[in-house]
């Protein structure tokens, strides 16, 4: 897939306008069409054959011209001459969480820092101080940037690593050889960041397999070629690993493969009170009578699937993104494990957006996409007025809104499209629209769009006076985080979900495979502190639907059930639950 290639591309285009102090809107048209692509579940490939790109919110004919171009040739030749016009390091500052195009522009033309070594040498001798608009808190976030920019040089989005599994999985799946194969890793546990991916497989001719994987077109370099194991890495510089065992010790590979390395090291301590050998090979009496290294000289007594293997433990079968040893082990035992929401359960998206500010389908087509989805209810929550950028509505156009709305729901059965909106959150914590606009809406999803480096207590009152609207229903991606692009604004979380609780305001776990936000650590705070989640996908297109399954992830390590989650009641008890 060329959509990660062809978005940076385009997120690199804007900066370079944004340093040269191009027009705003032109910068926008970048980043918008960017960030689009990035989210596509499809190749883009695919919508340039079909002749289908200006389909894509923020792709024009020009934008569209140049993605032909990268697709035909690998380059853009307008961005080739772009880049020439500016310090080939400047890009890599821009990629800094915390540095934008003005900061970098600030600290070449002050301070000659033109790559992020320059910068690391800068902050250590001290010549930052002085910059205007560069304080002491400046510099530590910058700090913390590089740090952010390093670790992401080396790791994937949840999203990008599952892509890129299936990519290998895909034509192994076909070989007549193979009779299993999956991904294991910080993958297979859901993490929303993976630096390498683990694939395991089972196989009568294991040679034959390995010897496929390697000649694989994403293969850039061969690392490692044994009978039964294989590593490579791809030309993004992310490791693939094969491992082929047998069919008798797949489910305990699956285990120790899956990790995580504390939670395997814990099972092994209780095969050891059972007087048993636990290894990626099975589940072995401990006897030692001078047998192989597999076996420890014991006897085999099982391995084959993941779920005798926690039987044989005394365990009830722990799902993957439990894995982490975090008192899931305890409660298996005791077969007392929360039953985890999934993807069926399910019945509406709450963060939506159309045609009427920045999103690429009008709100019947997204209505139909989500109805053949199986969902009852949809909200198309279209930007408030102030998001100039998405093109936020003016209360004239939420009344032509609401009567297209009105007359959709009126055609269709069994479904029901919400008239709502994804309001602004100002730096004070007041709303974009006045009650009087706000109570005609169904349901109403605020959000923090400006301003994200406030102090935490600055912007945790901020986002508590949200909560403390008696129209507001949901916080959309409370932190605002963006991976490689933005860090977290800083919340107190124990603040925030008490005055939450108090109000009845429900936390969104957001889909967009570049925020998942919400995080699993604060999804389980949520559910101890007793406020409810909303799993939505922030959808900008009808395929955006289907990035439901990364939120559900982060749900479910955030030890989520149905119960939590207010998106999965049926429409007429949803109702209910959203009233303030």
């Amino acid at each position: 897939m060329k959509n990660k290639e062809i978005a940076q591309i385009f997120r690199d285009i804007a900066d370079i306008l944004e340093i040269k102090g191009a027009n705003v809107f032109r910068i926008r048209a970048y980043q918008r069409a960017s960030q689009n692509i990035e989210g596509l579940t499809r190749d883009v490939a695919d919508y340039a054959q079909e002749g289908k790109l200006r389909e894509i919110p923020g792709v024009g004919a020009d934008l569209a011209a140049r993605i032909s171009e990268y697709i035909q040739s690998g380059r853009i030749e307008f961005y080739e001459k772009l880049k020439k016009s500016i310090p080939s390091g400047l890009l890599d500052l821009l990629n800094i969480p915390g540095i934008g195009p003005k900061t970098a522009k600030l600290l070449y033309q002050e301070r000659g820092i033109k790559n992020v070594s320059g910068l690391n040498k800068a902050i250590a001798a001290g010549k930052l101080s002085g910059l205007e608009g560069i304080k002491e808190k400046t510099i530590e976030n910058i700090k913390k940037g590089i740090e952010i920019y390093q670790s992401a040089k080396e790791k994937m989005t949840l999203a990008q690593a599952i892509n890129l599994a299936q990519d290998f999985l895909e034509p192994l799946k076909k070989l007549p050889s193979v009779e299993k194969i999956t991904a294991g890793g910080s993958l297979r546990r859901c993490k929303e960041s993976v630096r390498d991916i683990d694939l395991l497989a089972v196989s009568g001719q294991p040679q034959k397999l390995i010897s496929a994987f390697v000649k694989l077109p994403l293969v850039s370099q061969v690392l490692a070629h044994g009978p039964t194991k294989s590593a490579i890495r791809t030309a993004s510089g992310t490791q693939v690993d094969l491992r082929v065992v047998e069919r008798k010790s797949f489910g305990s590979a699956l285990v120790y493969f899956t990790g995580s390395k504390n939670f395997n090291i814990k099972l092994r301590i209780i095969g050891q009170k059972f007087g048993l050998k636990v290894n990626e090979y099975g589940i072995f009496s401990a006897t030692k009578r001078g047998g192989s290294a597999n076996n420890f000289g014991g006897k085999y007594i099982c391995g084959a699937s993941e779920e005798e293997v926690f039987k044989r433990l005394g365990l009830a079968y722990i799902p993957p993104e439990l894995r982490e040893d975090n008192g899931e082990i305890e409660l298996a035992k005791e077969n007392k494990l929360p039953r985890l929401v999934e993807i069926k359960d399910l019945r509406g998206d709450l963060h939506i957006h159309s045609t009427w500010s920045d999103g690429g389908n009008t709100i019947a087509e997204m209505a139909r996409a989500a109805q053949a989805r199986g969902y009852a209810y949809i909200a198309i929550t279209d930007h408030s007025q102030s998001l100039r950028v998405a093109n936020g509505l003016s209360v004239a156009d939420l009344k032509k809104k609401k009567a297209e709305i009105e007359k959709i729901n009126r055609g269709m059965k069994d479904f029901r499209v919400f008239f709502a909106a994804e309001v602004d959150i100002d730096v004070n914590g007041n709303l974009d629209y006045s009650d009087s606009v706000l109570k005609e809406f169904d349901l109403v999803v605020a959000a923090v769009h400006s301003s994200f480096k406030l102090p935490q207590d600055k912007m945790t009152k901020r986002l508590i006076k949200a909560c403390k609207n008696k129209y507001v229903n949901i916080i959309a991606h409370p932190t605002g985080r963006l991976f490689g692009v933005r860090q977290a604004s800083e919340v107190n979380f124990k603040e925030l979900f008490k005055v939450a609780r108090e109000t009845n305001t429900h936390m969104e776990v957001s889909s967009f495979f570049n925020r998942l936000d919400l995080n699993d650590l604060n999804c389980r705070l949520a559910k101890e502190m007793g406020v409810k989640v909303a799993i939505n996908t922030d959808s900008h297109l009808v395929e955006h639907l289907a990035a439901m399954y990364l939120g559900v992830a982060v749900a479910r390590r955030g030890w989520l059930e149905k119960s939590d989650v207010i998106n999965t009641r049926p429409l007429q008890e949803f109702l209910k639950i959203i009233k303030k």
